[in-house]
């Protein structure tokens, strides 16, 4: 298998996002038939060295990475490979950017006046000034 440098360099990226991905789905995810599979795994194993495997995110990589290269090798970058790992991938980076990038409704609290009071809010102050309206904002991070 001879594939272009740029080839080799967009594999294995999308290799190692995707392989991040289906750790993080062993080990930490709550999504349920994981979470059941993690579970009957560490009752099984309890009491032993192995019981640490299904949630430790070091120890499950190698061997998610392994079974990513062998069918990678094996598939020649086969379109399967290339559907399954960007869409891992893919999903991975989407995740990691919603979590950074969304708001907490806690940050932002913006009180609006009672409809009793909207009228006298909006005659105005001294000299026709307008009022403002009272808002809470807090910090944005």
């Amino acid at each position: 298998m001879q594939k272009d440098p740029l080839t080799a360099v967009a594999a294995a990226t999308v290799g190692v996002v995707a392989a991040a991905r289906a750790t993080r789905l062993v080990t930490k995810d709550h999504w349920p038939p994981m979470s059941f599979v993690r579970r009957k795994y560490v009752e099984m194993t309890e009491g032993t060295e192995w019981s640490v495997l299904a949630e430790c995110p070091f120890c499950v990589a190698p061997y998610v990475v392994a079974a990513d290269l062998a069918w990678a090798l094996r598939s020649d970058l086969g379109r399967t490979w290339w559907i399954a790992n960007g869409w891992f991938a893919a999903s991975y980076a989407a995740s990691l950017i919603v979590v950074r990038d969304d708001v907490p409704d806690r940050t932002i609290n913006v009180k609006s006046q009672p409809a009793d009071n909207e009228a006298a809010t909006h005659q105005g102050g001294a000299n026709g000034a307008p009022v403002a309206q009272p808002t809470t904002v807090g910090a944005l991070a």
